[in-house]
């Protein structure tokens, strides 16, 4: 992993560095494009090959470099497959980008141990920690994590907040207009606008590691002992506003478990679906940021979730209605669906949306739970759902005008997002209608893992938001 100069701060400055990156590399490119199509022949495809993969890498070390909301935006297009490019050479972006989750430039040492040396007012690191790795082993958009060892012999993570990133998140923040320029860039598939938004609501929660803290702890407590997911402790003693220390986990990152047979990529998508969804019903609170470099594999077959800084609570009434609207498009009522697309706020007029069309773009959406059959999740499947929520030339574009996303509803949906999208990146196949009807209707578990899991939650006395009564054809 390659260590990274200081983070850029001022806003003219950063914007600069972004203009440079996608202005050049474009220009570049297009250049290659031209003389491609008067030259002709293998040594004019060698030369435009050449130019795709350099313009992947300097995006990726410019991103890497910048770290914050630039580099979030990219961490973002990394995982869904985006359609700004040939297809012949998507895989080149995708190889590059994904380095920025599971490869991210550090900062070095000289420059973290600084923060450190700030939360834990000047102690001695030795007081705390048996040794401590300089060397980083992960590197994300506002922090990086060391590993350590404490004086009782625990095998922890260290996450250090890079110094100087909160005053980088603000430029970025005040800087809308190039993080929109930068969305469509890297992801186009994706509402440029509403990303930006994202953005500027939730990242600055995560610059507070105590807030975080405070998740993984709720998180960690609730899954305590069970059969397939697994949350590191936090050591509240050690964590701080800029410094999270929990249980280190070892096993196998996101990009091997891609490599692994068809069933067991599978389980570990019916186990990423599981975590993310059912905790919405088992707990009324979910992690509303899933990500490829966030879950990995342990020896015992568990699956580690770990970053908890962006969550949500959810309360049983908006659990109820929105077990009301699923059942609704899987009855195909377009009439009770309406309704209840309406009392959860996505539509303030109702009678002006037709019920059947409306009912279609649901399913365009969420038919991959919504039908009772094995359905294997590809990037054809992410990328119809994105383009059925956002592109202007889909036939639904007319209910996307008059549709609105509620406060409440916003985390949710870019969970659901970016769970398609990870399960997408493993090709996951399973029947997720069964699954959804668990927490729905509550029926019986579908698979082995859904037998597991419902036992782990009754002996703990922990049930779920009850499943409504409906029938069904």
């Amino acid at each position: 992993m390659a260590e990274n100069p200081k983070i850029t701060k001022g806003r003219v400055r950063r914007s600069a560095k972004l203009g440079s990156v996608l202005g050049s590399q474009g220009a570049k490119y297009a250049g290659t494009k031209a003389t491609n199509l008067v030259r002709g022949g293998d040594s004019g495809q060698e030369k435009l090959d050449e130019r795709h993969a350099e313009t992947a890498m300097k995006m990726v070390e410019a991103l890497g470099q910048m770290k914050g909301a630039a580099m979030k935006i990219g961490q973002f297009a990394s995982f869904i497959d985006t359609d700004f490019i040939p297809e012949e050479y998507r895989e080149t972006y995708q190889e590059q980008l994904s380095k920025l989750r599971t490869d991210a430039p550090s900062m070095p040492w000289h420059e973290v141990v600084e923060v450190l040396d700030e939360e834990y007012d000047g102690a001695p690191l030795d007081s705390m920690f048996a040794w401590i790795e300089e060397k980083a082993v992960a590197a994300a958009s506002i922090g990086q994590v060391h590993r350590a060892e404490l004086l009782d012999g625990r095998i922890v993570a260290v996450k250090i907040q890079y110094p100087g990133v909160a005053e980088a998140l603000e430029a970025d923040l005040k800087n809308a207009g190039m993080l929109v320029r930068l969305a469509k860039v890297m992801a186009p598939g994706l509402d440029a606008k509403e990303v930006v938004k994202e953005l500027r609501e939730r990242v600055l929660e995560e610059l507070d590691y105590e807030y975080e803290a405070q998740n993984q702890r709720s998180f960690s407590r609730a899954y305590r002992g069970h059969p397939f997911i697994f949350v590191p402790d936090v050591i509240t003693r050690l964590s701080r506003r800029r410094v999270l220390v929990t249980e280190f986990v070892e096993g196998v990152g996101f990009d091997e478990v891609k490599k692994m047979s068809q069933e067991k990529r599978s389980r570990f998508g019916e186990i990423i679906f599981r975590g993310s969804f059912g905790s919405i019903y088992h707990l009324q609170h979910f992690n509303a940021d899933p990500h490829p470099g966030n879950y990995i594999l342990m020896e015992d077959g568990r699956v580690a979730f770990l970053d908890f800084g962006m969550t949500k609570k959810v309360d049983r009434e908006q659990i109820e209605l929105e077990q009301r609207a699923v059942d609704a498009a899987v009855r195909d009522d377009a009439e009770g669906l309406r309704r209840a697309l309406h009392d959860l706020g996505f539509i303030k007029k109702p009678s002006k949306l037709d019920a059947q069309h409306l009912m279609d773009h649901v399913k365009a959406i969420g038919g991959w739970y919504m039908e009772d059959r094995e359905i294997e999740i590809n990037s054809k499947v992410v990328m119809k759902m994105i383009e059925v929520t956002h592109d202007p030339r889909s036939e639904y574009f007319d209910l996307m005008r008059r549709e609105s996303i509620p406060a409440d509803e916003l985390m949710g949906r870019r969970m659901e997002v970016g769970v398609l999208a990870v399960l997408g990146q493993l090709r996951a196949k399973r029947n997720w209608f069964k699954i959804m009807s668990e927490w729905v209707y509550a029926d019986k578990p579908a698979t082995e893992l859904g037998k597991l899991e419902w036992e782990y939650f009754e002996d703990r006395g922990i049930m779920q938001v009850p499943g409504i009564a409906a029938q069904r054809d």
